[in-house]
């Protein structure tokens, strides 16, 4: 009878339970393997193996830190253009131009301070004299005047005239720090739509040489002039409006075509709360044979006549048949209120409560129709037809422009 262990026999049977459930593990891991390879596509099918990241702080920062970073991109751009090359042209003949006033400060002594800032524009230089031209409102009620060159230098500015009906000035400098003139353009060839730029100081010094773009928005527009605040129309400028942006402070400054080439002197700007975008110049076709005057004689050579106007408009309809005794139809023209003796009015015959109703063809409605044909169509010396009512007749006669101003 052979020899029975009781405990290697279970010493036996834990190994072999042991050896079978390692077997049945073994071939488990292999089933899944096969069944995980044959579920999850090849790396090959994916640029990246989709996954998903709960929300975590830490792990976001780690996959910033370790992100690849991309170079910026260079963007090349031009920016000599055709509008910097006419601001680089025209924007050092542009300058500042200071108001003083002289006041006093609770003594006997004065003190010349400043009242007033604008613009001007250097347009001639001859020998050790530079010109410049800029707006009668700037310089109006000045005791002194002061140039603020591109450069920053500043030097002693002579008012040479002023005219308040175009509202344009020109001052005289040393010419020593002038090293650039503005070119003359041709304002009567603009287009409407074509690009204009301004060049001014708006708002004084501290903006000085700023640039605007736009276009020409109007040609030939007219603007209506009280010259002396009375409430009534006394002139109406001839204007180019423009939507490059004018400020307090651009007024004598440039507005310069696509060429750098000066095309209008800025004036002004309609100001009002529903208003945007018009601003208006001189143009510089009208504005050249001011300039020359003011600069050869210090005022405008301008046509005179010799007598004190009223529009016939203005006078209440009695007035118009009592006195001036117009026919009924007629109800517009120029009444004279008072002829100067030895007038050129006076030497042709002209008298008190003729109404004028024509120069040299031209049906004259009002005082402001007799001023322009006047200082836009004729000259000193000139010989000018006029029609007139007398009486309640018409007549004609001819009279020899003076040299007076009106």
């Amino acid at each position: 009878m052979g020899y029975y262990d009781q405990d290697y026999d279970n010493r036996y049977k834990q190994k072999g339970n042991r050896g079978n459930v390692f077997i049945a593990s073994l071939v488990g891991a292999i089933l899944g393997a096969i069944l995980v390879i044959i579920a999850i596509p090849t790396l090959s099918n994916f640029d990246v193996l989709p996954y998903t990241i709960q929300p975590n702080e830490n792990l976001a920062e780690e996959a910033n830190e370790e992100a690849p970073v991309t170079a910026a991109k260079t963007i090349n751009v031009d920016i000599d253009t055709q509008i910097t090359k006419a601001v680089d042209k025209a924007g050092e003949a542009v300058v500042g131009i200071t108001n003083l006033q002289t006041a006093s400060f609770w003594t006997d002594d004065t003190e010349a301070v400043e009242a007033g800032t604008g613009s001007g524009i250097i347009y001639k230089k001859k020998g050790n004299k530079a010109y410049v031209v800029t707006n009668h409102h700037v310089v109006e009620g000045a005791s002194q005047l002061e140039v603020t060159l591109d450069d920053g230098t500043k030097v002693a500015a002579r008012l040479l005239g002023s005219d308040v009906w175009t509202d344009l000035a020109v001052l005289e400098i040393d010419a020593s720090h002038v090293n650039k003139i503005i070119e003359f353009g041709v304002s009567g060839k603009l287009r409407r739509g074509e690009p204009a730029i301004a060049i001014g100081n708006p708002l004084g010094p501290q903006f000085s040489g700023s640039v605007t773009q736009g276009i020409i928005s109007g040609l030939e527009r007219t603007i209506p002039v009280d010259i002396n605040q009375d409430g009534v129309e006394d002139w109406q400028a001839d204007v180019i409006q423009t939507d490059a942006a004018i400020n307090p402070g651009n007024s004598g400054g440039a507005l310069v075509n696509i060429d750098g080439q000066l095309i209008g002197i800025n004036s002004m700007k309609i100001a009002q709360n529903a208003v945007e975008g018009i601003g208006l110049a001189i143009p510089i076709d009208y504005a050249k044979p001011i300039i020359n005057d003011l600069e050869r004689f210090g005022e405008v050579k301008r046509p005179y006549m010799g007598v004190e106007l009223k529009s016939v408009a203005e006078i209440p309809a009695y007035y118009q048949q009592e006195a001036l005794k117009l026919p009924k139809d007629v109800n517009y023209g120029v009444a004279i209120r008072r002829v100067e003796p030895n007038s050129p009015a006076s030497l042709a015959g002209l008298k008190e409560l003729d109404v004028i109703v024509e120069m040299d063809g031209v049906e004259i409605n009002d005082v402001i129709d007799l001023r322009k044909h006047l200082y836009n169509k004729k000259r000193v010396g000139d010989q000018m037809t006029v029609k007139f009512y007398r009486d309640g007749n018409l007549k004609q006669l001819t009279l020899k422009l003076g040299g007076e101003t009106m």
